[in-house]
């Protein structure tokens, strides 16, 4: 807004600036000299004034003002602000007071005066008649403004001018002064930062490579202080938080744990439930003991099955997950193997029940696996029920089992201890109900609560993969609901909940807390024992699967291997050690994992060995390449090599050896390693034949029509049954005929019929595999 001065006001109006300056004193305040700037309140007042006591009597006065001059070669009057039009009246403003009813002609003297402003307050007699020329009124008013405005322009030039300058001269020195202020604080900052000790976040794990990056070091320094510290490590092997921060805090940084959110976290839901969420759950019990003490049949006493007979060697082979309803409350049993060879098994599922029973028999009492499972149950801090089986045979002695079970601190209740000890029999069912009554009460005690209303996680009990459905899982679930469609991973493998079918072999759509379930839809066979969870986001869950997979091949191939100051020595060491090198296939994880455990505990002073691959399924080909090139042996544990394998393995010369029975690997590989290895018969193949359809005869048995792939078949040989190549059954050929008449031997490319003995269960696509025993020289 343009400045407007109290001299500048008088001069507008025509009047003396002592007029302005007594306005302002009696209505506002005094101005402190003539040169002082009016606000916008101060000129209202002004102009209020002199409109009311410079009343126009008409507008003619104005026309009649603005004729005159246009007539008058004389310049015109300078231009002043609209509000003080009237200040003309002021000249002689005792005449109008003295005759305000003067006529129209009388006003010809006043129009001499200069009208300087339009008034704002005009009084107009309509009652004359007499056109109005607007057009000249609108002339007038633009010379007025056009006269103060280029005025004011000519002066606010100059000031811009002036006020240009001085900018100009401000600013180079605000921007010298800004310089000399950034120095000064830069030089503030690299003072700061050297005596300061230098921060750095370092991870669980970090590359030498990296922690030297971030400590603002050189890659030779941090190794040199590695090497001070008994740590042989490049740039690019990886060391544990520990050591970083020994090595950091040696060459003065400050240290900070960095904690990083990963994949999983992201992905899993691992947050405490509230104790409103919880609601009861069965108990999951698990049945321990050693060899042939009577596990499955106490099991399958209270299941009212049978599966031991189905098993080699009356051993448990995989293991088995089952509900059944003791006086109206469900339980969930495990039975584990009970062969010492199955410790990593047991040992995973004492991990996920809440009671063992401890099956101890009354005649044999404490063995080696026996204390085995004591010591599991123990450390998985879970309460133990001891079952003193076979009561009902000769010389069962259970107080001396009592005397035994005190040595590791298991101490009846009938001796002020706190251990349930049932005497039973699994054969007659003696003493199964109190046992089963204990179970209950000592559930109850325990108050075990899941909370059903959230993802489902559990373990998986075992995994198998089936040739007609895939990867096939047996899971408990432990906390949550399961439900069908549900995304799982579980370890490396990542799916869908496709079919879910219970204990009983009824498809279920869900499965709450302490449920067995065997589900399908895996991408992969995953390892038992893994943790499965119910995910939301199924990409990211296949990121987390293919990290668990990276890290598992970094492991294995040693690429990316940790170094940190407590294993430093044992890593040298076993760089001197020999290495027999194994490859395990088994026709279920649970027993893969468990011959690999066996084996990796052979080792000794003089060789060490190394299973590098174990998996689930029948040999193949690249099973044998990978021996080939890894100096290996292939141990196949019910499983049988394909056609590709077996001659891959003959011009590779690969040693495949299969079993059935762990202890005959384990005895086998013993007596290799110790140099005392001395078989006496080996084992030929000499042909295999499809089965193509099969015949129910009475009293006689299933006959199987074949046909002869390769080799020859003799009668009364040996024979494999394998389905999906993987062996159901192994046993002695009954008969051998070509149409209906009994033959010596087939061979290849023709039809026959053959009878497995005492075996019945044959399907058309089953292949039968003859061969006979060797004797060689030792």
């Amino acid at each position: 807004m343009e400045k407007y001065r109290v001299h500048e006001v008088a001069k507008d109006f025509g009047l003396p600036t002592k007029t302005i300056t007594e306005i302002l004193t009696k209505y506002v305040a005094a101005p402190k000299n003539h040169m002082q700037v009016l606000t916008d309140h101060e000129l209202s007042v002004i102009f209020d004034y002199l409109t009311q006591h410079n009343q126009v009597s008409g507008i003619q006065v104005i026309f009649a003002d603005t004729a005159k001059k246009e007539e008058a070669p004389a310049p015109a009057p300078k231009a002043a602000p609209a509000p003080a039009a009237s200040a003309q009246q002021q000249a002689k403003p005792a005449q109008q007071a003295a005759a305000p009813a003067a006529p129209a002609k009388q006003a010809a003297p006043q129009a001499q005066q200069p009208t300087t402003r339009v008034p704002q307050k005009k009084i107009v007699d309509t009652r004359k008649g007499g056109d109005v020329n607007l057009a000249k009124y609108d002339e007038r008013l633009e010379d007025l403004g056009g006269e103060r405005g280029q005025r004011m322009q000519q002066r606010g030039g100059k000031e811009k001018f002036r006020n240009n300058n001085q900018r100009k001269g401000n600013m180079t020195f605000s921007n010298k002064r800004r310089q000399d202020e950034a120095e000064k604080m830069r030089k503030l900052q690299l003072e700061i930062a050297k005596k300061a000790p230098v921060k750095v976040s370092i991870p669980d794990e970090i590359s030498v490579g990296e922690l030297a990056s971030r400590m603002k070091k050189t890659g030779a320094e941090v190794v040199k202080c590695l090497m001070k510290n008994g740590v042989m490590a490049s740039l690019s092997q990886i060391i544990d938080f520990d050591t970083a921060a020994i090595i950091a805090e040696e060459l003065g940084c400050k240290v900070e744990h960095e904690v990083t959110v990963t994949i999983e976290e992201k992905l899993i839901d691992d947050h405490e439930d509230k104790p409103e969420d919880l609601v009861p759950r069965a108990p999951v019990v698990v049945v321990m003991g050693h060899v042939d003490h009577g596990k499955t049949s106490l099991l399958d006493y209270i299941r009212h099955a049978n599966v031991v007979s189905g098993e080699a060697g009356g051993i448990t082979q995989h293991i088995g997950a089952y509900t059944v309803e003791i006086n109206g409350s469900p339980i969930t049993f495990l039975d584990t193997p009970g062969h010492e060879a199955f410790t990593s098994m047991r040992a995973r599922g004492a991990m996920v029940t809440d009671i063992a029973i401890l099956v101890v028999a009354a005649d044999d009492g404490i063995m080696p696996q026996t204390v085995e499972s004591i010591n599991h149950a123990k450390a998985a801090n879970i309460p133990v029920v001891v079952a003193i089986n076979k009561m009902d045979t000769v010389g069962a002695n259970p107080e001396r089992i009592k005397q035994q079970l005190t040595e590791y601190d298991l101490v009846s209740e009938e001796w002020g201890g706190d251990t349930i000890i049932c005497p039973i029999s699994a054969k007659t069912g003696m003493g199964i109900d109190n046992l089963l009554e204990n179970l209950v009460i000592l559930a109850e005690v325990q108050e075990l609560k899941a909370n059903p209303n959230r993802a489902a996680r559990g373990a998986v009990i075992e995994a198998r993969l089936d040739k007609g459905r895939g990867p096939i899982m047996t899971v408990l679930v432990q906390n949550g609901t399961l439900k069908l469609g549900d995304i799982i991973i579980a370890g490396t493998a990542v799916g869908r909940v496709r079919t879910m079918i219970n204990d009983k072999g009824q498809r279920v759509t869900e499965a709450g807390p302490s449920t067995p379930v065997e589900i399908s839809g895996m991408s992969e066979v995953p390892s038992a024992g893994d943790t499965f969870n119910a995910v939301a986001d199924e990409r990211m869950a296949r990121e987390l699967a293919e990290e668990r997979r990276v890290q598992m091949a970094n492991n294995a191939m040693g690429g990316t291997k940790k170094v940190s100051l407590e294993d430093l020595f044992s890593q040298i060491q076993a760089g001197e050690m020999k290495t027999l090198n194994i490859i395990v296939k088994a026709d279920v994880q649970g027993s893969a994992e468990a011959v690999k455990t066996s084996l990796e505990k052979i080792s000794n002073d003089e060789v060490r060995v190394k299973v590098i691959h174990s998996a689930v399924g029948a040999i193949n080909e690249s099973d044998v390449m990978l021996a080939a090139t890894s100096g290996a042996i292939i141990v196949g544990f019910n499983v049988r090599p394909d056609n590709a394998a077996r001659d891959s393995a003959a011009r590779s010369k690969v040693d495949m050896r299969m079993y059935r029975v762990i202890y005959d690997c384990i005895n086998e590989i013993e007596a290799a390693m110790k140099g005392m290895l001395a078989p006496q018969f080996k084992e030929v193949i000499i042909g295999h034949a499809e089965v193509r359809e099969t015949y129910k005869v009475s009293k006689v048995g299933t006959v199987c029509g074949c046909y002869c792939t390769d080799g020859k078949i003799q009668r009364g040989c040996d024979v494999r049954v394998l389905r999906d190549n993987i062996v159901i059954h192994e046993g002695s050929l009954a008969s051998l005929r070509r149409f209906k008449d009994d033959v010596k031997e087939v061979a290849s490319g023709y039809e026959c019929g053959m009878q497995v003995e005492k075996f019945n269960d044959i399907k058309p696509g089953d292949i039968i595999e003859c061969f006979v025993m060797e004797q060689i020289d030792r």
